[in-house]
Parts: structure tokens; C-alpha cells; sequence
């Protein structure tokens, strides 16, 4: 038989968020693996105690023996968020540039995990050999420090998995897009490029981080009171720009936010944010003048628990809003996330807040590439083969009608799971791996299905009873049921649990009390009264718990 190059993605590729991409090569059963990212999304209000989601990992784990290492392209949570809480099913090397490690080390620390044997720091533009895979970093640009692309070697030919990327002549903050080696690749043929999707539907270029700077600038410079940024913690060139604003206008600097204080503290030990400004700590602040501080906050996109929300509802310790400041949003609002930020929105405004984002002024620029940076890659790369990924699979159609119109011989369609076989032959999907998604509930992993998950989904949506029967040694009720009720909507309660108490005790007499065998056909039968009974006068059905206590 002979060595195939395959591609897998278990996450990323259908929607946007937790990216995780599989790359094999061997002869069949005999593959050898790498994985390419391994990051997170987050759940929104239709999963109740749920923060985050990965991809399951089952199909990689079950061949780990086979696994030489995961490749990080740079520090996005849909990128590293998922490391932490699914390494500990891997237990194989880590590779990631200097500023992507500090920020994966603080989350094993974080989980008591000592990862130092297995972190391999690669120097931006550096390689890593794991054979029969040579990879190489390409230096990015991106809305992050240190993103890169990556150029797979194997003996079947090239790949190049972009990450995520954008065309910025000016990013202001870390290293430019090393183009050059990007046209050299190029020229030595890429069998396959697997490649950012986000905005293949906007026209034009993506923008630059230096036309946010001359803007921002412009802005605060007109405004005269309290001015409050919020803008995505990770985007260090836009933290930069608060900063520079900031000298420039003669106002100070706070950052307020655990995550801000956490990636300033990362790009300082990495050698950036070197000549700016030294932030005030916001305890501090609050004894500056209003005209001539700037803070710097998480909460761009309505966090409840984001420093802008805490501000907002005047129940920040350090930061006080009042009429007359200003909350610039330098950030686009995620899909999902409107309702939420055009609430915060309302409300500030309703306060007597001045509210700036991108729908008002020029303060944010994506990070991913619009059609013409696209192009511009298409005609660097030339691949004989393109996979879009990072997008749902809108984008990913529309990726794939673009790539047609590049004219690319062989673009391959894929969604989560599609196991496509790039060598020998003519690319094309020929199998299918298990794949899904795992929440994390508290601190646990479980199954997009399981119990925990569907009891709190109905609890939030119907409310809950809990019924308590006392029974003598002589197989009588002792006095009447127990009742605990949360989360029904009653008019009358006394009626109501009246009512109830009646239905519990009417059923319970057609059981023989003093036999244990029917003790659990009684549960089962007083589940079903209790729920119907509630449905009849209240329209909801209830989580329903019964507890039979001898006495």
C-alpha cells in the first residue's frame, strides 16, 4: 500500500471558534499525526452553566501513540482555549512562538499542571522537525502578536495552513507579513493550502492597524471628558493605539480587566509595548481628573461579568462612569453577541454616555482577510488545492466559489469530521472520522448530550418541584407531602400547592405503601401527576423530584 497524506479537522470548519486540524501521513493504519490548533468557542444563553466549547478529541486520543505534537499558530482562544482541559488526553509536545507560550504556560499553571518538559518554544520563523513532517512558522499579520502560517513539508508535498491572517502593511505592533518567503513557498509548489474563511464575503481590503491609530486619535482629541476604550485584550496593537492616543492627548492610562493586565504583562516580557506610557493602576485613577484619564477595559462584547458591564451598572470599585464621558468600542460585535452589546449600548446612552463604535466612526478593522487580501495570497501561493476552514459553511461555499474563479484545479469542500485524502490521487473526502463537541460544566468535560446538561436546560425553561411523602412503619402518609417549588409562575400558591398536596395524596393511596417493589412504579406515577397537574394550571412541565421517606 501505498503512504497517503491526509487532512481532518475536528473543529472550525462549519462554524467560527474551537479550531482543531489533523494532518497524517503513512501508509493506512500506520499514520503518523499532527494536530494544528486546539481552541474553544463560547456557549451563549441556550446552555445554562456552560462557558465553553471544544472538539471532541476522541478520534486523535484513540491513536495518541501516533500523535508527535500540537502546532499552535498563535494565542486566540478558538485557537489555544481547549489546551488546558484536553492535554491531559494527549500528553504530547507543544510547539507555539515566545509570546503564544507565555500565555499557554499561565493556563496549565492555572490548572496546577507543571507542561515546562513538553513546551517547545519556537523563535518566529523558526522550524520543527517531526518526522516525516518538517514544519516551518511564516511570520503573519494578524489582530494578535506573533500569528503564523505554517508550511507542512511531507514527502507526498506542500501544505501551507494559513491560520488566521489578513494583509497589513503597518501593524504598528510586532513583525510584518513576511510576504517574501510566502512568494518563495509559492514558487516551489503547494499541493494543498487549508485557509482562513471569516470574510471571503467583504470587498475590498481588510484595512490597516495604523488608519485605526489616525482615527482614534482624531477622536479622543475631540472629546473632553472621561474617555473609556473597550476593545478585544488580545489585540496589542490596539492597546498600543489607547496608549499612544493617551500620551498624545495628555491624558494618563489605566487598564482595567483581568485579561488586559494579563496580556500587557505578556507583551512586556516578550519585548513589546516597550515605549509607551506606564499604565495607572485604576486605584490610582480615580484621583486623576476626568479630561485627563483613558481606561482601557475588557467587555467589548457585553460580558456580564466584563469590566464595561461592572462600569455601566455603576458597580465597578475603581471606575466611575458619569454624563458627559465617552466608551469608545474598538471592536466588532461577534455574531450572537448583538443583543447583549445594544443593550449595554441603550443603557449608556440613556445615561448620558457618548457611545463610539464602528457603526458611528472609523475604530476597528478586522483581522482576517477581505477578498482582495484573499487574492493577493491566491497569486502568491498558487495552490493545486484549497480547503477553506475557519468559517461556517456560508463562508465556506463562498470560499470555495471564489477559489473556482482563482482558478484553482481542485478545491475540496469539508465540514467537521471529513477526512480527505490530499495524496496520491486527486484530492477528495474518502472517509469520516467521529467527531462533536464536549461542554465544560464546572470544571468537568461532558458530552453534548448528557444528563447534567439537559436537567439545568430544563429547570431553566420549566421550573422545578420536589416532592417530600413521610411514611409510618404501618404504610401511611405522615401528615401531608413536602412540597419545594421553584420557578413556576403561580397566581395563587396557597390554591395551587392545595391542589397538588391532593393530587400526590389521591395517588398515592391506589399504592401499597409497605411494599418496597412498587415504591418505584410510585415515583414513576407521582413524576406524572405532579407534571400534568402543573401543566393544566400553568402551562409548564416541570423537573420533577420525589423523595419517599420511611419513618
Amino acid at each position: 500500500m501505498k503512504d497517503e497524506l491526509l487532512f481532518c479537522p475536528l473543529g472550525g470548519s462549519g462554524e467560527i471558534g474551537m479550531n482543531m486540524n489533523l494532518f497524517a501521513y503513512g501508509k493506512p493504519g500506520e499514520h503518523k499525526w499532527i494536530m494544528v490548533d486546539i481552541g474553544v468557542t463560547f456557549a451563549d444563553d441556550t446552555l445554562p452553566g456552560i462557558d465553553l466549547i471544544y472538539p471532541d478529541p476522541g478520534f486523535i486520543v484513540n491513536k495518541k501513540e501516533n500523535l508527535l505534537g500540537i502546532i499552535l499558530t498563535h494565542a486566540h482562544e478558538d485557537h489555544i482555549g481547549a489546551i488546558a482541559h484536553l492535554w491531559p488526553q494527549l500528553k504530547c509536545k507543544i510547539f507555539a512562538t515566545p509570546f503564544t507560550a507565555i500565555l499557554i504556560k499561565e493556563k496549565f499553571r492555572e490548572k496546577h499542571i507543571d507542561i515546562s518538559d513538553y513546551l517547545k518554544i519556537v523563535e518566529l520563523n523558526g522550524t520543527v522537525s517531526l518526522d516525516p513532517f518538517k514544519i516551518e512558522y511564516i511570520t503573519l499579520t494578524h489582530s494578535i502578536l506573533e500569528p503564523n502560517g505554517l508550511r507542512i513539508e511531507t514527502p507526498a508535498g506542500i501544505i501551507l495552513h494559513t491560520g488566521d491572517w489578513k494583509i497589513d502593511a503597518e501593524p504598528l505592533t510586532g513583525a510584518k507579513m513576511n510576504s517574501d518567503r510566502l512568494k518563495e513557498i509559492g514558487n516551489e509548489g503547494v499541493l494543498a493550502m487549508i485557509c482562513d474563511s471569516t470574510n471571503v464575503f467583504s470587498m475590498g481590503k481588510s484595512g490597516s492597524e495604523l488608519d485605526v491609530r489616525k482615527s482614534m486619535l482624531n477622536i479622543m482629541s475631540s472629546l473632553k471628558k472621561r474617555i473609556i476604550i473597550t476593545s478585544f485584550a488580545s489585540n496589542v496593537a490596539r492597546m498600543e493605539t489607547a496608549f499612544y492616543c493617551a500620551e498624545k492627548n495628555g491624558r494618563q492610562i489605566s487598564l482595567v480587566g483581568r485579561s488586559m493586565h494579563k496580556i500587557f504583562k505578556a507583551a512586556r516580557q516578550c519585548g513589546y509595548l516597550k515605549n509607551v506610557i506606564e499604565p495607572v493602576d485604576p486605584r490610582e485613577a480615580k484621583n486623576i481628573s476626568r479630561e485627563k484619564i483613558v481606561y482601557l477595559c475588557t467587555g467589548s462584547q457585553g460580558e456580564p461579568m466584563g469590566a464595561l458591564t461592572r462600569i455601566s451598572n455603576y458597580n465597578h470599585p475603581d471606575v466611575l462612569i458619569e454624563n458627559g464621558d465617552a466608551v469608545i468600542f474598538s471592536s466588532k460585535i461577534i455574531p450572537g453577541n448583538e443583543r447583549k452589546l445594544y443593550k449595554l449600548h441603550n443603557q449608556l446612552i440613556k445615561n448620558g454616555i457618548e457611545v463610539i463604535s464602528e457603526d458611528s466612526e472609523f475604530v476597528h478593522v478586522s483581522g482576517h482577510p477581505n477578498r482582495e487580501d484573499l487574492k493577493e495570497m491566491y497569486s502568491w501561493i498558487k495552490p493545486e488545492c484549497i480547503i477553506p476552514v475557519h468559517g461556517e459553511h456560508r463562508h465556506m461555499i463562498e470560499h470555495i466559489n471564489f477559489a473556482k474563479e482563482m482558478n484553482v484545479p481542485n478545491p475540496v469542500q469539508v465540514e467537521n469530521g471529513d477526512i480527505v485524502k490530499l495524496s496520491p490521487g486527486k484530492p477528495h473526502i474518502f472517509d469520516k472520522a467521529p467527531n462533536g463537541r464536549l461542554y465544560l460544566d464546572g470544571n468537568i468535560s461532558v458530552e453534548e448530550d448528557s444528563q447534567s446538561v439537559k436537567d439545568r436546560k430544563n429547570l431553566s425553561t420549566n421550573g422545578y418541584i420536589e416532592v417530600t411523602i413521610l411514611i409510618t412503619s404501618k404504610g401511611k402518609i405522615h401528615k401531608t407531602p413536602i412540597l419545594t417549588i421553584r420557578g413556576i409562575p403561580v397566581i395563587d400558591e396557597e390554591e395551587f400547592i392545595y391542589g397538588l398536596e391532593e393530587t400526590i395524596e389521591k395517588t398515592t393511596r391506589t399504592f401499597s405503601l409497605l411494599n418496597r417493589k412498587q415504591e418505584h412504579n410510585l415515583i414513576d406515577a407521582l413524576k406524572i401527576v405532579c407534571r400534568r397537574y402543573t401543566k393544566e394550571m400553568t402551562g409548564k412541565k416541570p423537573f420533577t423530584n420525589i423523595n419517599l421517606v420511611q419513618i
